[in-house]
């Protein structure tokens, strides 16, 4: 992981669009500051099409998509976008699967949901577990004390048994039933609301992340970036992100915004 600093003003030019995650990239230590929705903004009114890749339920992303200086969302690690009209005042949703797989996978998900509690002694359901449609979220370190790295291993192991997915956030555990991730539902909103085919959007599109979870968007984006705490996840990445700024979360967040306006302006 390269610094920041070393990226090449002509690659940050061909930027047209950033990804980002949430959860302790754009916020940090749970909360939205000022400095980083600043970022967004302006990212946004200088004409970046600006797009949260979260691990956040579809409560959330409704919010998010309608209230946040952004284009769209993609949200519970790729269940869905949504983008927001608003001259026509209107929600567009896609989802990856049907309702009706969504309520038979939410069976199978509780019965993993039962094991985890009784063997996990300190973990808990997620506080934003209601607002989901698609996947279980388990808390070990956002509303709870944080549990040992080999406890969270424990969780993660417990979802694969039962033949699901799982994915590991700067604070929780998620899992689900379907082939999708947050790189998946990314391809399909590029191509079918921007127009961008994979060889563009692979020269068009910078990521920030923080954690496990977005390893999928490091491998597949040249121009990936880690904000500073990503330090913390390193030994569990196979693929890395190509550039680490100087910055936590989402001072690191608005350290990755300002070199990309600079690089318009110059």
């Amino acid at each position: 992981m390269r610094p920041l600093s070393q990226l090449p003003l002509e690659a940050a030019r061909s930027v047209r669009v950033v990804l980002t995650d949430i959860d302790d990239t754009v916020t940090s230590e749970g909360m939205l500051t000022a400095e980083a929705y600043a970022a967004l903004e302006r990212l946004h009114r200088a004409g970046f099409i600006v797009i949260p890749v979260t691990g956040r339920p579809a409560g959330w992303c409704d919010h998010i998509a309608r209230m946040w200086p952004v284009d769209a969302v993609v949200g519970e690690n790729g269940a869905f976008f949504f983008r927001y009209d608003r001259k026509q005042r209107k929600m567009r949703q896609r989802f990856w699967a049907s309702p009706e797989e969504f309520k038979r996978n939410r069976a199978r998900l509780e019965a993993i949901e039962k094991e985890v509690l009784a063997t996990v002694p300190g973990c808990a359901l997620a506080s934003d577990q209601a607002y989901r449609v698609a996947d279980l979220a388990i808390d070990f370190c956002e509303d709870v004390p944080a549990l040992p790295e080999a406890e969270v291993d424990r969780i993660v192991a417990i979802f694969e048994r039962a033949g699901a997915q799982a994915k590991v956030s700067s604070i929780h555990v998620n899992g689900w039933f379907g082939d999708y991730n947050k790189l998946s539902m990314a391809k399909v909103l590029l191509a079918e609301v921007f127009g961008l085919d994979w060889e563009q959007a692979r020269n068009a599109v910078v990521y920030a992340g923080d954690s496990p979870n977005d390893e999928p968007m490091f491998e597949a984006f040249p121009l990936s970036v880690g904000v500073a705490n990503i330090q913390a996840f390193a030994h569990r990445l196979a693929h890395k992100p190509a550039y680490i700024t100087a910055g936590h979360s989402g001072t690191g967040f608005a350290e990755l915004a300002d070199l990309l306006l600079r690089a318009r302006r110059e």
